[in-house]
């Protein structure tokens, strides 16, 4: 890795260390934030990290965390982090697990941990999710964000024209933004864990409708529903419903062969003119 690249790559700010049973250490990066405060797709990657290392400890073999729904209690801090990991069942196919991350005794964020492994060969039997139309990559627009979102250090990330009115004012009706992802972290391209982030690392489906940039996540849920193929993925993130003050965002991403990888549910707070 280029000495440019330090304290980039995803696999290293989402690391942990065993601390003891059932108990492990992290180190929140300051290159995974947006204005100051850890980035949600970012923290389920530690927690999948902690799921994963406790999993392992009581006799799991499974890879992958295939499923995760985090709470963001209360905002971390950067620096030294604490997880708690309970594992609640080991099994064939499948394990559960419970992650709690803790900065000075205190509760900031808390997960629900699925775990299987995904297969490098398996075939697709039913999707009826559609891949999203949009321009071709050299055609897009590329996001560098605004001031103070560091994720767009780490990813390479081209929107759609038709989606990028709000860029120079022109507001919309239509709450979605779409575009290519590719993973630019100096070290590696997506992977079943690394989609944990990607599934929140487009830009709020609000801003093309005036919201401000202010919409903090409630709760994230992620799922892994295959190893992804190639170093760019379609992405498709679109506003459910808007009601007092919250927002229900879905978003998914499609490889290079054209199937969903991976998609997620959250729900946020939002600001809009004229109020909620």
């Amino acid at each position: 890795m280029d000495p440019a690249d330090e304290g980039r790559a995803l696999r290293g700010a989402a690391s942990v260390e065993p601390l003891g049973a059932g108990r492990f250490t992290a180190t929140l990066s300051p290159v995974y934030t947006v204005v100051g405060h850890p980035h949600g797709g970012y923290l389920q990657c530690v927690m999948a990290s902690g799921a994963l290392a406790g999993a392992s400890d009581e006799g799991a073999t499974h890879q992958h965390v295939t499923a995760i729904t985090t709470n963001f209690v209360n905002p971390p801090s950067l620096g030294a982090a604490e997880l708690r990991v309970v594992v609640r069942r080991v099994g064939r196919g499948v394990s559960f697990a419970n992650v709690g991350l803790f900065q000075d005794d205190v509760l900031s964020t808390e997960s629900l941990v699925t775990l299987g492994t995904l297969r490098d060969d398996s075939s697709v039997r039913y999707q009826s999710a559609v891949t999203p139309v949009m321009d071709a990559l050299e055609k897009c627009r590329q996001s560098t964000g605004s001031e103070g979102i560091n994720i767009m250090r780490v990813v390479d990330l081209r929107l759609d024209p038709s989606c990028t009115g709000w860029w120079s004012g022109e507001l919309s009706s239509q709450g979605e933004v779409r575009g290519w992802l590719r993973l630019n972290d100096g070290e590696a391209s997506w992977n079943p864990w690394s989609l944990l982030f990607a599934g929140d690392a487009l830009p709020p489906s609000t801003l093309p409708l005036g919201s401000s940039g202010w919409v903090p996540t409630l709760q994230l849920s992620s799922f892994v529903h295959r190893v992804p193929v190639g170093e760019w993925l379609r992405a498709r993130q679109w506003a459910v419903v808007i009601a007092d003050g919250l927002l229900d965002q879905r978003c998914e991403l499609f490889d290079d062969s054209g199937q969903l990888v991976a998609s997620s549910s959250q729900i946020a707070m939002v600001r809009l003119p004229g109020g909620p």
